[in-house]
């Protein structure tokens, strides 16, 4: 199981033109999400499915806005 999914990589690409806060922001997000990826993946090979839908979006006021997730599991039946 390794699955290389570049979160931080990616996060830091799309984040140079940010300030100091809005980048450590975004690297605390790309580590919570490369934790989550791996979580994932740990639960998908302990036989569940995992789906992320968005639950809602939380607005800043400012014109920002994020979507908000929760996990929907399948387990197959039997298992």
């Amino acid at each position: 199981m390794n699955v290389q999914t570049r979160v931080k990589e990616r996060a830091e690409e799309q984040s140079s033109a940010m300030s100091d806060d809005q980048q450590a922001a975004i690297r605390m997000l790309a580590n919570d999400l490369h934790r989550l990826n791996h979580s994932i993946m740990k639960a998908v090979e302990a036989g569940v499915s995992v789906e992320l839908v968005r639950s809602g979006r939380h607005h800043s006021g400012e014109g920002n806005w994020g979507d908000l997730m929760i996990p929907v599991i399948v387990t197959q039946k039997g298992a």
